[in-house]
């Protein structure tokens, strides 16, 4: 159904957005999470297990996050003015073609680690067509005053996805990782049919740029204009940046706790547990005063926590430290989320979405280049310390440079009119 359609159905009575729908699109984001958690789970142990080198984890994000950062602004300003169910369904079947290509290069035994980086860039390309649209998806399926609670069970179908994801990828890993993949492949074709068969509101009002670059320009500067909003998407730009350690989660389970494949599944299952977790009892009790002073605890909260899996060689004081890791990160996600999202009219939602995705995949993409540089450079327990004793300082920074993210109280104080 294209938009014209959708908005006779609106108007004669038979769409009304947030129960077809979000359950569908929630089916959805569950489907793709699970599947790129079972298949982030093979890449990581295989580039490790081909080259034991921290520098070679390092640059899968960097092949994520390339691709990424030269498609998403322009992604941003198409899916203002396109039906979003098609950009995702397009990123979708790039996702499709990165698995398929893993499989082919697993299955014929190919070691070179450059044909690994150029299947794993398809992944890069799918992110940089599909962020600005899932970003700014939601308003499109429930109405602003249910939004805070859509982003809340959105959050907990995508955190339940990557709580069980990791963990059977660690044991389809054991069978060899081209079950991994083959299984993300079935995964990613469920969400295209599914997909195809959603049904969206049309946009409300126009952009007034006339060409590609003017209209971009006009997301940046509507963003750069509202301090709240480039607040919290640079909060978690620079705190994340500095204190993920995701990319360096095979190494602690190869060479320092030596938990295996399945200890790396529930190593990358912890953070998304506790997440989970935060996100069950924010959809049923929404945060009501205080959201910006939360938001800054909270990534507090995940820097020290970074800093006790770091030194951590116990393994289940580990896997509690990144429970708190993700629960932390969780509240920041949320309160992140509604912000944006109330504090933007629909016809910017693609490009400020799309500046929201290019923040976010530098902080946790290009956050893992630099997590395996630094492991390359003063070894693996060092880089994990300093990028959380680093995300602790930006909060007391950042808190000084916008003092009116701080005092936001209620989300009704940033609801655009």
């Amino acid at each position: 159904m294209d938009s014209k359609t959708a908005s006779t159905a609106i108007s004669s009575g038979e769409f009304q957005p947030g129960s077809r729908d979000l359950r569908a699109y929630l089916s959805v984001r569950f489907a793709t999470s699970f599947g790129t958690q079972i298949q982030s789970v093979a890449v990581g142990l295989q580039v490790y297990d081909l080259t034991r080198d921290p520098v070679a984890l390092g640059y899968v994000g960097l092949a994520i996050f390339l691709p990424m950062l030269l498609l998403v602004l322009p992604a941003g300003d198409l899916a203002d003015r396109v039906d979003r169910r098609l950009m995702l369904i397009s990123s979708y079947v790039v996702q499709i073609l990165a698995s398929f290509l893993l499989v082919t290069l697993t299955l014929t035994g190919v070691t070179d680690m450059w044909a690994y980086y150029a299947a794993i860039a398809f992944l890069g390309i799918a992110l940089g067509i599909s962020q600005p649209a899932v970003q700014s998806f939601l308003p499109f399926l429930v109405t602003l005053d249910r939004l805070p609670q859509a982003i809340a069970w959105n959050a907990t179908s995508y955190r339940t996805a990557t709580i069980a994801g990791p963990a059977v990828g660690g044991f389809l890993y054991e069978f060899g990782p081209n079950l991994n993949y083959a299984v993300c492949l079935c995964l990613y074709i469920f969400t295209v049919i599914v997909m195809w068969n959603l049904r969206i509101r049309p946009r409300e009002g126009e952009s007034a740029g006339s060409t590609a670059l003017e209209r971009i320009a006009e997301g940046i500067s509507y963003i750069r204009r509202r301090p709240i909003i480039f607040g919290a998407i640079s909060l978690d730009l620079f705190a994340m940046f500095l204190g993920g350690a995701t990319a360096l989660l095979p190494i602690y389970a190869r060479d320092i706790l030596q938990v295996g494949p399945i200890g790396l599944g529930f190593l990358r299952t912890a953070p998304s547990a506790g997440a989970a977790m935060v996100a069950v009892v924010l959809a049923r009790h929404q945060l009501q005063r205080h959201a910006g002073l939360w938001m800054f605890v909270c990534v507090a909260i995940f820097g020290v926590a970074t800093v006790v899996f770091g030194i951590s060689q116990n393994f289940y004081l580990s896997l509690l430290a990144l429970v708190v890791v993700g629960g932390s990160d969780m509240v920041s996600v949320f309160v992140r989320s509604a912000m944006i999202q109330l504090a933007t009219p629909d016809h910017m939602r693609g490009r400020v979405g799309s500046l929201n995705s290019l923040f976010v995949g530098a902080s946790n993409e290009l956050g893992e280049f630099r997590a395996g540089m630094t492991a390359g450079a003063v070894g693996t327990v060092p880089a994990v310390v300093i990028g959380g004793v680093g995300a602790v300082l930006i909060v007391g920074l950042w808190m000084r440079l916008f003092p009116a993210l701080r005092q936001v109280d209620r989300f009704s104080d940033v609801t655009v009119q």
